[in-house]
């Protein structure tokens, strides 16, 4: 039987829905063969063999479509995606910057919808790729052509957000809540982006959105959330710690998660990375410019990347999974890691080119790092691999940061997390997991002596400058009075705390777990029989 071009199209289009692999390949196939001019059907094909995860196929029948209709927004964004999944870094971010720059004269032309794709599509990657400030021009652009949209006021919010725009922010949300009360991530967001007060708050819209019975589960678990946080703010303590314990009830009940798993891997890594690997004369790659700020959420790795990020030798990167991924790449050139347990992971990756990882990440990183001296990494679980980065990039700094066990604990129960840290919604998973955490601290500190440098949050809190002063020494950077003007940095925050940061250096929350202490008292316990003081 002979297809038209369109049934052919529609077939391709139909299989793809349905996930009928090999019928989707052979209509693609044959519109390509037949119709070789139909640019649709090579959008099509590309669209198949990106989602068979083989970007380097699909960015050939990408090139076929864009040769037929140069500069087309969704097919660029297409290439865009391929470029990216290849790590051709810099040729995406080229690509990325220039649609950027002419979507604000293109949507013009289109239709309504299609600039509407566009403009998210291109803020969604331009924010992967760090580059906020082009994403929200992107949104804004967004919401002009539809300002009664809740889900791009949402977006628009968070660019706010990270911005620093912090009333514009909330105001965009009011807007967005008024259209949809039931968005319990802007009700959530909301709730975090300032302090609450008795004459400003919004716990009784939250707890009607609560009451309500059409509220799906993840919803409860977001209100509940923004409830404890401004009941906290109000000082309701009993209230605020009730729907904490609620919230994180619910969210660890639809979770799949064993801590034991988790600590198993922890305890692997510690037997795998003994003194004597250290003694190996392994040589690692001698490039100086990372900084690794690890630890706990939630223990003050935002506000040291803060400062350190003022400095005009530095580039606050973020939060990078880069080494882990290196690491497993470097495993991969002898091993098919799918087949891998997480523990088998960790034997094999003793074995690696430890100087091919350094530089491998350093590279990874590119082409957002490279233009200053240094660049942090500031993703808190690297702890798991501070003496791989020590070995794989022996000049790099690590700095470990630390607070009072409590505080951390109380801190990172008390935030709700995307997708990370799952070890948090449990206070006795919590507590399993700070001890391993602390354990696998110390045995680093045994194996690698000297190589980190630690930092109390406290200390910092209460000793801005000459701790501000002695971290910048370690770092072997000169001294730079913007570093304790680190509110000032206009740069955007990503992390949980993208509100707090905006701010002086506050000692609030400090203490703030002891207003729970009778709640926490089940986790305090095991910590101190854990050998950990809590006084």
């Amino acid at each position: 039987m002979q297809y038209t071009k369109n049934q052919l199209y529609q077939i391709a289009v139909q299989s793809l829905e349905s996930k009928n692999v090999k019928q989707a390949i052979e209509a693609c196939r044959l519109l390509n063969v037949q119709f070789p001019r139909f640019f649709e059907g090579w959008h099509i094909t590309a669209e198949l063999y990106f989602k068979l995860n083989k970007p380097e196929t699909s960015l050939l029948s990408i090139d076929h479509a864009l040769a037929l209709q140069p500069a087309e927004p969704r097919v660029t964004l297409q290439k865009i995606e391929c470029l990216l999944a290849m790590q051709k870094l810099v040729e995406a971010r080229e690509l990325l910057l220039e649609i950027a720059k002419t979507n604000q004269r293109n949507i013009t032309k289109w239709k309504k919808q299609l600039s509407l794709y566009v403009l998210d599509k291109t803020a969604m990657l331009l924010g992967v790729q760090e580059l906020r400030k082009e994403a929200l021009l992107q949104t804004e652009l967004a919401v002009s052509l539809d300002p009664e949209n809740p889900i791009l006021l949402y977006n628009l919010s968070t660019g706010l957000r990270f911005a620093g725009k912090i009333k514009e922010s909330e105001t965009v949300l009011d807007k967005c809540l008024a259209l949809n009360p039931f968005d319990f991530e802007a009700q959530a967001m909301r709730s975090s982006l300032r302090k609450q007060t008795k004459e400003s708050n919004h716990i009784q819209e939250l707890e009607s959105v609560l009451e309500d019975k059409k509220l799906p589960v993840q919803g409860k678990v977001n209100i509940c959330y923004g409830l404890a946080k401004e009941c906290d703010d109000l000082g309701e303590f009993k209230k605020s710690f009730n729907y904490l314990q609620q919230g994180a009830n619910n969210r660890r009940a639809r979770m799949s998660y064993d801590v034991n798993s988790e600590i198993n891997t922890i305890n692997v890594i510690k037997n795998t990375y003994q003194k004597e690997m250290f003694e190996r004369n392994i040589v690692g790659n001698s490039n100086e410019e990372a900084i690794f700020i690890i630890g706990l959420p939630r223990t003050g790795t935002t506000l040291v990347e803060r400062i350190l990020g003022s400095h005009s030798d530095v580039y606050a990167a973020g939060e990078l999974s880069n080494f882990s991924l290196e690491l497993v790449k470097q495993i991969n050139m002898n091993t098919d890691t799918s087949k891998l347990s997480l523990t088998e992971l960790v034997k094999k990756s003793a074995s690696v080119d430890f100087a091919s990882l350094g530089i491998n990440y350093i590279n990874s990183t590119k082409p957002s790092t490279g233009h200053t001296k240094r660049f942090i990494d500031k993703l808190p679980i690297n702890m798991l691999y501070a003496g791989l980065i020590h070995l794989a990039l022996p000049n790099a700094k690590i700095i470990n940061m630390t607070r009072h066990p409590m505080a951390a604990c109380y801190a990172v129960y008390k935030q709700l997390f995307k997708d990370a840290y799952p070890f948090s919604y449990d206070l006795q998973d919590l507590a399993k997991y700070y001890i391993a955490y602390h354990r696998l601290i110390q045995h680093w500190k045994t194996v690698i002596p000297g190589v980190m440098y630690d930092l109390k949050y406290e200390d910092i809190v209460h000793n801005q400058e000459a701790q501000s002063q002695a971290l910048l020494t370690f770092c072997d950077l000169p001294w730079q009075d913007q570093c304790l003007r680190f509110h000032e940095n206009n740069t955007a925050s990503t992390t949980a705390s993208a509100a707090q940061v905006r701010l002086p250096i506050y000692d609030t929350s400090i203490d703030r777990w002891r207003e729970y202490s009778q709640q926490l008292q089940p986790l305090q316990m095991m910590l101190e029989q854990a050998g950990i003081s809590c006084d």
